[in-house]
């Protein structure tokens, strides 16, 4: 039997599933937005502290050299989970947000012209709009939005028909964050590649939910977020062709990332600690390992496989509330769903819910092209994640059907 099979045993690791919010059972349905930590993490990071909490990569001391190995334990345990090239691709970040302005102001702001071209799709977070936006008004290039359909999908002839010989990136969410639609990224991927056009890939949605191999999706930058990925907040990767890394300056200065320092000139460190400066979250990392470890026991197959399940049984609960519309209806899809209720808000339907021990987040999601291509203000989005039960579906629909009547 697989360990996913025993769904009580896997949310009995989930200390923070017990909480009793309101007098009811905490039902998390906010997986989207941060995702909660098993024993095995939490154990980790207080592991470190009490036993191991050290310096990386500064001390020849028993403690220096167990924290360091640990940490870059973590590397090569994230290189073997998204199947990367090698440890050397993999840039420790704070998450997706620090990974994508890594390589906006890096790679892409020195070769930058008036003129070029960014294109990213109208689906993407903000963290994946706002600093090609930042770099392109410094230096006279544009950020080109690529086109959705109303059922939430990518419009991928539209997106392939923008590539140009001015276009300098692609940008694009592996999973929207905001609509739960599962992108065909390896067919834009390829498209930029056939044109010359580097590609960079946001992940933070995909990685907790199935298997990556980004060797073989062969895109030049793949980010992702360790907290959605139940490790620590404060943790991520840039996962990078070496071309890339080695050709790329420093984002940011500091002690570790470089080989020598004098008044006369510095020399860099070679990827990926160039781009490592100053002490890490060495203990949110350590956390992430284990994060992973925990992962692979279960298995990120059949991770999917429930969640494809678990993401059936709502879309068939959604579709039977009255005055419910979800938004988004992509034929590729992950447990991720937005919807909107008729004549209610989504922040009181938020609020009251928060109330009968359901947790959803309600708002723009980050994703204020997105909101405004539907022409709402904010949706209620309730994100799933395999620890979750049909019970706890059941709980949500009873406790929306409440929250309706009382705002009726």
């Amino acid at each position: 039997m697989s360990r996913i099979d025993d769904i009580d045993a896997i949310r009995a690791e989930f200390p923070q599933l017990a909480r009793i919010i309101h007098g009811k059972p905490l039902v998390y349905f906010d997986n989207a937005n941060t995702a909660q930590k098993p024993h095995a993490v939490i154990a980790a990071v207080s592991g470190y502290f009490s036993e191991h909490n050290g310096n990386v990569a500064r001390a020849v001391h028993t403690l220096g050299e167990e924290a360091t190995s640990l940490y870059e334990g973590a590397r090569d345990k994230l290189m073997r989970f998204v199947g990367a090239r090698s440890r050397e691709e993999i840039v420790l970040t704070r998450g997706t947000t620090e990974s994508i302005n890594l390589v906006a102001y890096s790679f892409l702001r020195p070769t930058l012209k008036p003129g070029d071209e960014i294109l990213v799709s109208r689906m993407e977070h903000h963290a994946n709009i706002v600093p090609w936006q930042l770099v392109a008004a410094e230096t006279g290039a544009i950020v080109v939005p690529a086109p959705i359909t109303d059922r939430g999908e990518l419009d991928v002839d539209g997106m392939i028909a923008l590539m140009n010989s001015r276009t300098r990136l692609v940008g694009l969410t592996h999973v929207s964050n905001a609509l739960g639609t599962i992108n065909p990224i390896k067919t834009i991927i390829d498209a930029a590649a056939a044109r010359a056009i580097p590609t960079l890939i946001d992940g933070s949605q995909a990685a907790p939910h199935f298997k990556i191999d980004v060797a073989a999706l062969n895109c030049d930058f793949y980010v992702l977020t360790g907290h959605k990925l139940f490790a620590p907040t404060g943790t991520g990767a840039l996962i990078a062709k070496r071309a890339h890394l080695d050709a790329m300056p420093p984002f940011m200065g500091g002690g570790e990332m470089i080989r020598r320092v004098s008044f006369e000139g510095t020399s860099f460190n070679d990827p990926p600690h160039k781009f490592e400066p100053g002490t890490p979250n060495i203990a949110g990392f350590i956390g992430l390992g284990a994060a992973i470890d925990w992962l692979d026991a279960v298995g990120m197959d059949a991770i999917a496989a429930r969640e494809t399940h678990l993401r059936d049984v709502m879309l068939s609960a959604l579709h039977e509330i009255p005055g419910l519309r979800l938004i988004g209806a992509a034929r590729e899809r992950a447990a991720v769903f937005s919807f909107v209720v008729d004549g209610a808000h989504a922040h009181d339907i938020a609020t009251l819910l928060d109330q009968e021990g359901v947790a959803v987040r309600s708002g723009h999601h980050c994703t204020h092209p997105t909101m405004q291509f539907f022409g709402l203000p904010a949706t209620v989005r309730a994100s799933l994640s395999f620890y979750n039960t049909e019970a706890e579906i059941a709980a949500f629909v009873a406790a929306l059907a409440k929250v309706r009547r009382m705002l009726a």
